[in-house]
Parts: C-alpha cells; structure tokens; sequence
C-alpha cells in the first residue's frame, strides 16, 4: 500500500477499532478481504497444513485458504444447539488441545486457528479472557492466531429495550489489536477489510495488520498481484480521513443494523424459531429445523429451496458452515431497509403459519 494511504488507514483504525495507535508500518494492504486472507496464508502455511476454524463458520474461507497456499480447513465444533451460544461464543483450551491432538494424530500441523468477530453467521463475539486464553496458548504452541474483524464496526445496540433482554451476561467488544499491541509475538494477526463496515466491497480493501516483520516483508514480495491501485486509495483516503463524516455514517449505520435486527428477531419471536442473539455482523443464525421433514442435508435443501419458491425469501443454507445440526439458516438482513424486511417477514410468518396448520 501507498505510504501515505497506510498512514490514514492507521489513523482510521486507531480511532474506530483499536482506540490507541497502531503503526502504519504494521500493516499490509490488497486489494480485498479474500487476497488478505490468501496471501496470509500462502505465506504462513504450506500444502496440507491445516487451520482451524469454530464452527460454524464462513464457508468460503476452505476457498481462500486453499486455492493457493493448499492450507486445508478444520472445522471445531464446540456446540450442537443454539441455545448453548445465548451467553457468547464457546472456544476453551480443552478444544484447543484435543484439535491439536486429532490433527496431529491424523499426519498433518495445525498451523493457524482462525477467529471472526463478530462472527459470521452466528454474529456473537469472543470475551477478552476467550481472546487472552487463545493468544497465549497459540504463542506457547508456536500456532498463527488470526482474528479476522471485518465486521468489527458493525455493531448492534444491545442497549435498545426491545432486545436487551435477550443478552443474560453482555460482551463487551474487545478488538483482538488489543493483545496484539500487549504480547507483541510473531503468531498474533488482524485481518480487516472495508467491505462490510462500509458497504464497499467492491471498491476492494482488505488488510493485515501484525508486528511479524518477517510476514511483513514476505507480504511485500507476494502482494503485487494483488495490490490496490492508486485512484482507489486516493478515493478512500479521502473517505477515511474525514472523521467529521465517518462519525455521522458509522452512528447512523449502527442506529439502522439495530432497527432491522430487531424488526427481524420481532418475528422470529412470535414463530418460536431460536436464534442467537447477535452483537453484530449483518447475519441471524437461526434455527429451523423443527420445520424439516427430517434431519438431513436433503430435507435441510427441501425446505430451503420451497421457503423461496413460495415467499421469495432466500436464505442461507446451513451446509457448508461446517456445523453438526442441520436445519441452521443465515438470516441476512442488511441489504434492504425496513419496509422491504417488514414484507418478507411478513411473508415468513404466513409460510409458517401455513406449514404448522397443514
């Protein structure tokens, strides 16, 4: 990245993200989120390495880890029902040991462990002694820890009376560039992008921040294929440097994500269709399975593919996410404004209603 465009992008981060400093000469810029993630992992990995993912989780990443570098993905299951996610994410060392231990046994290196927060799909994030534990136990295990925070300024008000309730013991959002400042270890990375917390994927920015120089300047000799060019960093530059603006829009994205999440989980509610209650991200995970015929990938499709056919709704299919129960769907609720998800739910709850008096 342009020197000077790194410069804003690390006063960016510094003001919005990691609230203290972070130095420009620590971060590396592609162009998008999934070069970041590719690069990072042609660099730190080799064919047949694997990294480890909680489940569930984007399934898109096997991709992005495995086009180039060969990485290979595990999926940790650390819960089967969502109810077990109604007080944050699960992830403890004894996962982190027996994942290790498996993957060992089975000839491979487990060479990164690969946190989102807020998560996609679930939209729950991490506890600091959660974050804390993991970084430690990577850095004694000589183990890559990326937290990927591409939606870490897509934040929802868990304060709004109609969904305070819902959080028994709130979070609160700590950004992983915090104990990457305290530790100060080669293993400890950031993975960012401008794509959702700003609505601009296409305009593709994606970053890795760390303070590995050795990653840093191997970055530097594998990003030219992938950098970004110079009138769109002049463009963001402009952008991320007016704070006066980036202030108004990040408060009023806020104030909008909040509305539609509680218009959503409203009817969500009223069906009695579980959810885990979301800090952010742009998703629901929800959970329809009381809806299948019964629980298998092909009833799972059945229902997905018939919910369109008759509401025009189109969610996201569990498979693929790497979990164990079938019947889970991502809830995409960002794209439209309020009427046009009034109209959908709408059409939800008379589908529904349909199935369960049939």
């Amino acid at each position: 990245g342009h020197e000077g465009f790194r410069e804003i992008v690390s006063g960016f981060l510094s003001r919005y993200l990691a609230k203290y400093p972070i130095s420009a000469h620590q971060i590396a810029l592609s162009a998008g989120a999934t070069s970041v993630i590719e690069v990072t992992s042609w660099i730190l990995g080799d064919a047949g390495d694997v990294a480890v993912f909680p489940a569930p989780c984007y399934p898109v990443y096997k991709q992005d880890i495995g086009n180039k570098a060969a990485i290979e993905r595990y999926d940790l299951i650390t819960h089967h029902d969502n109810d077990e996610l109604n007080k944050g994410l699960i992830l403890t060392q004894a996962h982190l040991e027996k994942t290790k231990q498996d993957i060992t046994e089975s000839g491979k290196q487990m060479k990164m462990l690969v946190l989102t927060q807020p998560d996609n799909p679930t939209g729950s994030i991490y506890t600091k002694d959660q974050l804390e534990m993991a970084a430690q136990w990577c850095i004694q295990n000589e183990i890559h820890l990326i937290v990927n925070e591409i939606y870490g300024l897509c934040l929802l008000d868990i304060n709004d009376s109609s969904i305070t309730n819902d959080y028994d013991d709130p979070i609160v959002f700590t950004s992983f560039t915090e104990m990457i400042h305290q530790y100060n270890s080669p293993y400890l990375h950031l993975w960012y992008a401008l794509s959702k917390d700003l609505g601009i994927s296409g305009m593709r920015i994606g970053l890795l921040y760390t303070h590995n120089e050795l990653l840093l300047r191997a970055y530097e000799n594998l990003n030219a294929p992938s950098m970004i060019s110079n009138h769109t960093q002049w463009l963001l530059g402009e952008i991320l440097s007016d704070y006066t603006f980036m202030d108004l829009f990040l408060s009023k994205q806020k104030q909008s994500l909040t509305e539609v999440y509680v218009l959503v989980t409203m009817y969500l509610k009223k069906l009695n269709i579980p959810f885990v209650p979301s800090y952010g991200s742009l998703f629901i995970w929800a959970d329809f399975s009381q809806f299948l015929e019964h629980p298998s990938q092909e009833a799972e499709h059945k229902f997905w593919v018939e919910l369109y056919e008759h509401t025009g709704i189109l969610f996201t299919p569990g498979d693929g996410f790497g979990h164990s129960k079938r019947g889970m769907f991502r809830i995409v609720y960002s794209c439209f404004d309020k009427f046009a998800i009034e109209v959908a739910m709408n059409r939800l709850l008379l589908y529904i209603n349909t199935i369960v008096l049939s």
